[in-house]
């Protein structure tokens, strides 16, 4: 049981920092690449490969995905309360 609490524990930090990481790089870079028309990060790599703007959201929507994961997942481990 101690094994698999650990495990979990790890997967969780695991969605929480990939997550924040996605959600910045692609958000992040879209928002650079209007404003100050330079990108950054995992994200500014796939546009200097040719890949289209709308990639930068696809990442940026995966790290949200990742969040809304760990949080759904955090708030279902919480016991009940009387």
């Amino acid at each position: 049981m101690a094994t698999s609490r650990r495990q979990d524990t790890s997967g969780q930090s695991t969605r929480w920092i990939l997550g924040a990481v996605l959600f910045v790089q692609g958000f992040g870079t879209a928002a650079t690449e209007a404003l100050w028309d330079t990108g950054f990060g995992v994200a500014g790599l796939l546009r200097a490969a040719g890949l289209p703007s709308w990639t930068d959201f696809v990442v940026g929507a995966a790290g949200l995905a990742l969040l809304v994961w760990a949080v759904v997942h955090r708030a279902g481990r919480r016991p009940a309360r009387a």
